[in-house]
């Protein structure tokens, strides 16, 4: 059999599944923050100014109204687009009635958007649908939506500006804001831990009643690894009937001391994903 014709036979036959994903499934689905043209066509004011992928704006110190005009226009196109992802809703598919849980530190909200349960998604870096303070006055945070909106509207392209009153301001201390993910001591992730305790109980149940699980990772690189590529190789250590498979066109090799039980794929999410699914569709 292919790797990919075992990837499927394993995920048919777990129990369990947990899907841990990075930037690589994203990127697979349309959402790749590398893709020159699509920065050249969405930012053509920053493109005139030498700047060529989403990716050189991460972190990036810009003048409030450059900054918040890079960032409406991005939130917009990448979590508040409504249009499906058919890529992700294909790995809905694999999962079908399966239990599951999903870790990724995608900020997009792709998961809960096609198909998967909000209180089965545990996402440490936030969520771009939400915003807070930067001091932190508080711990509160906001949805985005509508400061995304309202920049938006006063937006002007041929700039890459918006005007001085769509610069948003903390709501409780009139202070700078900053969309709720994890860029810097100030990020707040309260909110986020219930997911995380859902995990860790989903875990320990794993384990206490000996199921099978597969840990499914896809596209997570060396870019931040402790986020997803590290847990994935932990949980699968920790817990004696688990699997490792590992999908990534560049890096999928896999720690020696899980070569008995993890499988590398060394190819792209889109084609995997297909493939899978249509291995998985024979094997039910």
């Amino acid at each position: 059999m292919t790797d990919l014709q075992v990837a499927a036979s394993w995920i048919a036959e777990a129990d369990r599944l947990l899907i841990t994903a990075g930037a690589g499934l994203s990127a697979a689905a349309g959402f790749d923050y590398t893709d020159a043209a699509r920065f050249a066509e969405l930012f053509p004011a920053l493109h005139r100014a030498g700047l060529r992928a989403r990716y050189e704006m991460i972190g990036r110190d810009l003048p409030p109204e450059y900054l918040w005009g890079f960032w409406a226009v991005h939130t917009n196109d990448i979590r508040f687009n409504p249009a499906p992802s058919p890529l992700y809703q294909r790995l809905r598919g694999i999962v079908g009635c399966q239990d599951y849980f999903v870790m990724t530190s995608n900020v997009d909200q792709l998961f809960a958007r096609n198909g998967f349960a909000a209180d089965r998604l545990y996402t440490p870096q936030g969520d771009y649908g939400l915003y807070q303070c930067l001091t932190p006055c508080t711990r509160e945070v906001w949805p985005s939506e509508p400061i995304i909106r309202a920049a938006l509207d006063s937006y002007d392209p041929s700039t890459g500006k918006v005007g001085p009153q769509a610069i948003p301001a903390c709501p409780n201390c009139g202070g700078e804001v900053f969309l709720n993910v994890y860029a810097g001591p100030w990020y707040i992730n309260d909110h986020f831990r219930p997911g995380l305790e859902r995990l860790n109980d989903w875990l320990t149940q794993t384990q206490t009643g000996e199921r099978s699980l597969v840990v499914v990772e896809i596209g997570a690189g060396f870019n931040t690894p402790g986020v997803i590529r590290w847990p994935s190789e932990q949980i699968t250590r920790a817990l004696p009937n688990a699997r490792l498979i590992r999908i990534n066109p560049e890096q999928s090799d896999i720690p020696g001391d899980l070569a008995s039980r993890a499988l590398s794929v060394p190819a792209g999410a889109d084609h995997a994903i297909t493939q899978i699914s249509q291995f998985n569709g024979t094997l039910r």
